[in-house]
């Protein structure tokens, strides 16, 4: 027999039976080849194995390009744009789109109209990453001097924040800025810049920084109260020129300061911090600084277009938490100021006494419901008491604290004493502040 040869010929041609060599083999199945070119065989006959291309290290046949109509080409043109082409679809049409400016228009509208069908993608980093990678990281090694439960909300707010910041140019640091809030029953606004909204925080920060002993961020700067409004004011007053770019690096500076100082107070968050004309203990303090971080972080956002989601569930129900717990105190100082419904009167109760009450119930991320005393801050709120019942979202809720949604506007559900229900949402809208 011949031997078989890899390279695809062996001694015997199949069909004729010629021998490489120029003998013929004769028979009636299998032949066998001899050197005199005769042979017989009684068995099948069984051809011998070829060898494919890939294993004979020969080139690949090239694929005929695929040739088609202009009208087979502009019907496809539409799944060219949305990616579903095959490759040889693909690659005709493209070489199509050079020769034919008709439909190159056609295709570049479709790419275009494409790219409206697909959903934006934030380019921010996911707002639970920080969190995430944190939670691992202290699995492994618990911090020796833990951040307070009650400080976490500041220390992420303002990491969110610092995050928004650093990429921003000179034209962004100089975008116009408007700072609302609710005052005498009216809104009111600031017009400032990105850069002047980081001097406000850095400011109305450094009340906390000066309870905790830390540097005043105004240093010689005289305000004439120590109210939130009066020290940003003499801040902005006492710069030689408009906030720039530079004030980030102190804000952020004492920001990590503040957070580093509580977790070695040891200190429940009881000692009082001053705010000019009202006083918060530390750990609402540091709630109150997460939610004016987080409202202003948004109006830096939405000055330069920019997504800015809202705070974790958790951070955010604390913060909810706090404003609840404030209203009966607003509540008093507007029956003062004589700016409450008159209704039927206040009714009187003992300190610690349950009194008429209004069921405050916030849907949505870091929801529950809360029992508003109606008559007295020293009063308790009661379910046996309870004369209206106030549904929102928990969003919509902190956008009414900061006053950026006008009470008669905020889209609550309602039943019960409309008076009570009036004066709460004023209420909530009398909490922001500049």
């Amino acid at each position: 027999m011949t031997a078989y040869d890899e390279n695809g010929e062996n001694g015997q041609n199949d069909e004729t039976g010629e021998s490489d060599d120029g003998g013929t083999g004769t028979g009636t199945g299998t032949g066998t080849g001899t050197g005199t070119g005769t042979g017989t065989g009684t068995g099948a006959r069984i051809p011998l194995p070829r060898a494919s291309v890939e294993d004979g290290g020969r080139a690949l046949p090239e694929a005929a390009p695929v040739a088609l109509e202009h009208q087979v080409l502009t019907s496809l043109l539409g799944a060219w744009a949305l990616a579903a082409c095959s490759a040889p679809e693909a690659a005709a049409v493209e070489e199509h789109l050079g020769e034919c400016d008709s439909c190159a228009d056609e295709a570049l509208r479709l790419r275009e109209a494409v790219t409206l069908l697909q959903r934006p993608e934030s380019l921010d980093l996911d707002p639970a990453l920080r969190t995430r990678v944190l939670e691992g990281c202290l699995e492994r090694r618990p911090p020796r001097i833990p951040v307070p439960e009650w400080a976490a909300s500041y220390d992420a707010e303002t990491a969110r924040l610092d995050a928004l910041l650093q990429d921003f140019g000179d034209a962004e640091w100089h975008a116009p800025v408007r700072l609302r809030w609710f005052e005498d029953d009216g809104a009111a606004s600031r017009r400032t810049t990105v850069a002047g909204v980081i001097a406000h925080l850095l400011t109305v920060d450094g009340t906390v920084a000066v309870g905790l002993g830390l540097d005043d961020p105004l240093g010689d700067i005289t305000a004439p109260s120590g109210g939130p409004a009066a020290r940003t004011e003499a801040y902005w007053r006492a710069s030689h020129y408009p906030p720039t770019r530079a004030v980030r690096a102190p804000w952020r500076e004492q920001s990590h300061s503040i957070v580093r100082t509580v977790a070695f107070t040891g200190d429940a968050g009881g000692m009082p911090v001053s705010y000019g004309d009202f006083e918060l203990p530390l750990r609402d303090a540091m709630l109150d600084r997460a939610f004016e971080c987080w409202v202003h972080a948004e109006d830096i956002a939405e000055a330069v277009d920019y997504p800015y989601a809202p705070p974790s569930a958790r951070h955010l129900n604390g913060m909810i938490d706090l404003a609840a717990r404030m209203l009966p105190g607003v509540l008093a100082a507007r029956r003062r100021a004589g700016l409450a419904t008159p209704g039927g009167g206040p009714h009187l109760v003992a300190a610690g006494g349950p009194g008429r009450s209004l069921r405050l119930e916030i849907e949505g991320s870091g929801g529950g419901e809360w029992l508003i005393p109606l008559d007295s801050p020293g009063a308790v709120g009661s379910a046996d008491h309870e004369v209206a019942h106030v549904a929102l979202d928990g969003v919509e809720f902190c956008r009414l604290a900061a006053g950026h949604v006008p009470p008669a506007e905020a889209a609550a559900g309602q039943a019960g004493d409309r008076e009570a229900i009036r004066d709460v949402l004023f209420a909530a809208a009398g909490l922001s502040r500049m």
